[in-house]
């Protein structure tokens, strides 16, 4: 047999070796619809879905259409796992994001890792989630890189130096806090104080009669939009007007409306910038608000940017094979609606932080943080 006979059968068989795409490819997603978390799971889920649809408009991945195949985790581990475990056995899907929050995603990341199935979270912060293995991938901040910027917002960009902060008691708030506490110093700042809550808490009268007796400059407060609603609501009702520093939890119109007037001024840390001028940002925000029929939120382009990550991987593999997948993913460099999206070694993203501010009843551009080394994320 000759060398050239040789290489034939040796690109023959690794052709035949190769899954070729089927005629509907399976992107998995989990993501609460209901529960406490049910509504960033609509948003997550409908940024998800418009990007399968803007994908499948333009020919799918190949040629074939592409379905996105979801169950609801109600943001809890103990819905996760199963899920995960169905979606790779039984629906046998070449990829999935996760649309939750930090303990659902955690937990489900190991399955996925196992499997061997590339798994994308869209917006769970806790810095474990990429660290279950080289399958796993974050297409928004790990936590501690955010409660980094929130340190220079209010250290150096707001010039606040004596700070409260307050910290919900998950895995979101306990990073962030991590991540700002590591950096306050280095911007000036004094934590005169450290208070904690509940995720179920929604009086928070000896919290704020403490504040109040702290005089601080400003506060730099976790939590999502229905624990920081009625939280902002309470302190500017006691008097408290100093600014007040949150994060992506707070990033929906619904914290606006549960805070109302009180809302006014409250800045976060986020990835969606409402008055961008990139073309990604200003058309996602329209198709999004077009289909759901409100305004895009933090956690409806986390959930479009990481199904595009997807669907982009599956179209420069040309396959199912998941580790060709993965290795897509890998080298992913885009421009979405929450920013450039890269990975690290660890799976974790580069990107801008973006500041947004309430301003007449809507969330607004305030700044950019872009300080890469500040805004470095893990690499192990």
């Amino acid at each position: 047999m000759t060398k050239k006979m040789m290489a034939a059968i040796a690109i023959t068989g690794s052709l035949i070796s190769v899954p070729a795409l089927a005629e509907t490819v399976k992107i998995g997603m989990n993501v609460p619809l209901t529960g406490f978390a049910a509504a960033d799971g609509k948003s997550a889920l409908i940024g998800a879905e418009l990007a399968v649809e803007q994908a499948n408009a333009e020919g799918g991945i190949n040629g074939s259409q592409i379905e996105l195949v979801r169950y609801d985790d109600q943001a809890s581990p103990k819905h996760s796992v199963p899920i995960a475990n169905k979606l790779i056995g039984q629906d046998e899907v070449s990829v999935a994001i996760s649309g939750s929050y930090s303990g659902a995603t955690r937990a489900a990341a190991g399955i996925f890792q196992s499997e061997g199935v590339p798994y994308i979270s869209a917006f769970a912060v806790h810095p474990d989630i990429t660290k279950s293995g080289d399958f796993v991938f974050r297409t928004s901040f790990v936590g501690e890189v955010q409660g980094r910027a929130g340190a220079k917002l209010i250290g150096e960009m707001l010039g606040k130096k004596k700070v409260v902060v307050i910290t919900l008691k998950n895995d979101f708030g306990k990073s962030l806090a991590a991540g700002f506490k590591s950096k306050a110093a280095d911007f000036g700042i004094d934590i005169i104080n450290e208070y904690e809550y509940s995720i179920k808490d929604r009086q928070f009268g000896p919290i704020v009669t403490k504040v109040k007796s702290d005089k601080p400059d400003a506060i730099y407060a976790s939590g999502y939009f229905f624990t920081a609603g009625p939280l902002v609501a309470q302190l500017r009702s006691a008097g408290i007007d100093v600014p007040v520093i949150g994060q992506e939890g707070y990033d929906s119109e619904k914290f606006i409306e549960i805070a109302g007037p009180s809302s006014d001024g409250v800045l976060i840390t986020t990835s969606l910038d409402r008055d961008s001028s990139v073309a990604e940002a200003k058309d996602f925000i329209a198709a999004f608000e077009a289909k759901a029929g409100y305004k895009a939120d933090m956690v409806a382009a986390s959930g479009h940017t990481a199904a595009k990550v997807a669907i982009a991987a599956l179209r420069k593999a040309g396959t199912t094979d998941r580790k060709a997948i993965r290795d897509a993913i890998a080298e992913t460099n885009m421009v979405a609606s929450t920013g450039t999206i890269s990975f690290n070694g660890l799976g974790e993203v580069k990107k801008d932080v973006q500041v947004q501010v309430v301003k007449d009843g809507a969330w607004h551009h305030y700044a950019v943080i872009n300080d890469q080394d500040l805004l470095a994320p893990p690499v192990e």
